[in-house]
């Protein structure tokens, strides 16, 4: 169990390889990446004993920015007949598991992997259980068997406090008929992300203000809407008219990088197709000026040096606001419904 998988968006096997080695580095554990392009997932390979498991214990994994799932373990090959014999005989020195996932890779080849998992689950779900080898309990670690064909699996184990929200790091989100576009999800999904959705009637109550810069069509402000707030869209384009019909919603048609509330709001959100230093610079004008309380922002990547990139702006941030001395909590991730870009969530901790 000394091997980490991290599954990814595909493309973006090197900006893991990447991430997981300075981490690795920074607590001292010795090892190597490796990754395949397009594959939609990397390994992290520790040279020492038990470097798997301190490194997935010292590193929280929403701390991450690309891996969409990880779990430590190793690959396993499976015949043709008695896969769930082979499986009880790998799991006989594994400790018990409070819970059972089966995962594919996010390609083709694991989406034609995916029914095999659906008939497969129940039989080997029951026969763990038969063996004692798996209780519903969650404050024991969950077994993570990822298919990379019928013959060969990533048995794997992350603790259930500290891994993905969903199998395969995937929410299982329905686009909503009424919102405008389908970038709504990627605001519902950061909801999910960075939000505890016990916190989300305080966070995100309907007695909240927000802004939705580069607004057009209306897919964020969708989400804001929904919620029940009072929302400020900027954008030169036009607005869904099923949600100016809300009464909701305010369109100013003007600039969203020059445009400033005159009072500070709770959200601002935005999805505006620009560099990534600029639209970081937003998010550092509009939290460090107080402009507003929380804020989710995209940051469009590059074509190369893609995680440097994105650590060095995040680091811009931090060093800003230190100057400024204020606190506020970063957080920045690779979402499910993102593409070229990662997430950014801030939030004011000095307000």
């Amino acid at each position: 169990m000394n091997t980490l998988l991290l599954h990814c968006r595909p493309g973006f096997e090197g900006e893991v390889c990447a991430e997981i080695s300075e981490q690795a580095a920074l607590i001292g554990v010795a090892g190597y990446a490796k990754g395949k392009p397009a594959s939609a997932y990397a390994e992290f390979v520790c040279t020492e004993p038990g470097g798997g498991e301190r490194l997935m214990r010292e590193l929280r994994f929403e701390r991450l920015i690309f891996p969409r799932q990880w779990a430590r373990g190793e690959f396993v090959a499976l015949p043709e007949s008695d896969r769930i014999g082979v499986l009880l005989q790998h799991l006989a020195e594994l400790p018990v598991f409070g819970s059972l996932w089966l995962e594919v890779f996010d390609t083709n080849d694991g989406k034609e992997l995916s029914n095999f998992c659906k008939k497969f689950e129940g039989p080997l779900r029951k026969a763990l259980t038969k063996a004692g080898r798996l209780v519903e309990d969650a404050g024991k670690p969950r077994l993570l068997l990822t298919f990379r064909s019928g013959r060969e699996v990533f048995v794997g184990m992350a603790e259930t406090g500290n891994q993905a929200l969903w199998p395969m790091g995937i929410p299982r989100l329905k686009f909503p008929r009424e919102a405008p576009s389908r970038s709504t999800l990627k605001l519902e999904e950061a909801w999910h992300q960075f939000i505890p959705r016990e916190q989300w009637e305080t966070r995100l109550s309907g007695d909240m203000t927000g802004v939705d810069l580069g607004a057009s069509p209306g897919g964020w402000t969708y989400q804001l809407v929904r919620r029940g707030m009072l929302v400020t869209a900027v954008d030169n384009g036009p607005m869904a008219e099923s949600l100016m019909d809300t009464g909701l919603v305010t369109h100013l048609m003007v600039d969203g990088f020059v445009w400033k509330p005159r009072q500070p709001v709770d959200w601002m959100v935005c999805d505006i197709v620009e560099k990534p230093a600029r639209n970081a610079a937003l998010l550092d004008d509009w939290i460090g000026g107080g402009h507003c309380r929380e804020a989710v922002v995209n940051l469009k990547l590059p074509m190369k040096q893609r995680y440097a990139e994105v650590k060095r702006l995040l680091q811009r941030l931090e060093d800003g606001f230190a100057e400024r001395r204020i606190k506020v909590s970063i957080a920045c991730k690779q979402l499910y419904h993102d593409r070229e870009e990662v997430t950014c969530h801030l939030r004011r901790l000095d307000r």
